[in-house]
């Protein structure tokens, strides 16, 4: 059996590593990438909880949090081609689609 420590440890590793790829990269395919491993991590944390705990709460919550995962990929790779397709680049410095 493998300690519920480990997989906390492995989920704020993954969790740093994806703030540390928002925060820092500034191409729009990396930060999508970035935010999927934070939120994987937090999937890695509630089935951690729930195997710890011997209940299914923390796996229903996964199933959620993939489902808004997959939907959040959807919408943002919609969202990076229209931006390509106008401005032909996805890096996020270049990108001021809100200003005047």
């Amino acid at each position: 059996m493998v300690p519920e420590g480990y997989f906390l440890a492995l989920s704020a590793i993954l969790f740093t590593i994806g703030v540390a790829g928002v925060l820092v990269r500034r191409n729009l395919i990396v930060m999508l990438m970035s935010i999927e491993l934070m939120l994987n991590a937090v999937n890695l944390a509630f089935v951690a909880f729930a195997r710890a705990r011997g209940s299914v709460d923390g796996q229903a919550i996964v199933f959620f949090v993939m489902t808004v995962a997959a939907a959040e990929a959807a919408v943002g790779l919609a969202i990076m081609i229209s931006v390509f397709r106008n401005r032909e680049t996805i890096n996020a410095d270049e990108l001021n689609l809100m200003r005047w």
